[in-house]
């Protein structure tokens, strides 16, 4: 008896140590309705109709004065703690012109992601080089602030 007991506490903990190896599948950003986004047309549309159609969008553009609503869904996979990898997109760009019209509609995919390889553990940065002591006495000692010249910091 005890040893199919041993068997039956070793195969759960293996199914149980499997189950954290499972694969994680996410969706964020914009519910996509292809319905919906086919139906947005240049110079037919314009910004209350868009807003109508699609709902708000997920951002709009920083730079042209908010011209650009952009519509994001994302979905990844992963597993366990891994990073999550994109496995598919969809990028909605509607531009509007100055007077609200639907200017343009671009669509994209998965040929727009990047990845972004990280500079190690640090950022670099320019400047002096303060070591523990003088951050613990910087404030009590003369000549040691963040003022002072340095060969990385020549002007002070």
């Amino acid at each position: 008896m005890t040893g199919s007991i041993k068997r039956g506490a070793i195969a759960a903990l293996g199914l149980l140590g499997l189950g954290g190896c499972a694969q994680v599948q996410d969706h964020k950003g914009y519910v996509v309705d292809n319905s919906l986004i086919n139906t947005v047309q240049p110079g037919v549309d314009n910004r209350d109709s868009v807003a109508k159609t699609l709902g708000r969008p997920t951002f709009d553009s920083q730079w042209d004065g908010g011209k650009t609503w952009y519509y994001l869904a994302r979905n990844t996979r992963q597993l366990a703690f891994s990073t999550p990898t994109p496995v598919s997109q969809t990028l909605l760009a509607v531009r509007f012109a100055a007077n609200g019209d639907v200017a343009s509609v671009q669509r994209t995919g998965l040929e727009t992601v990047r990845e972004v390889k990280l500079y190690g553990k640090k950022t670099p940065v320019l400047g002096s080089h303060r070591t523990f002591f003088s951050e613990l006495f910087g404030n009590i000692a003369p000549g040691t602030s963040d003022r002072a010249a340095s060969a990385d910091n020549p002007g002070g």
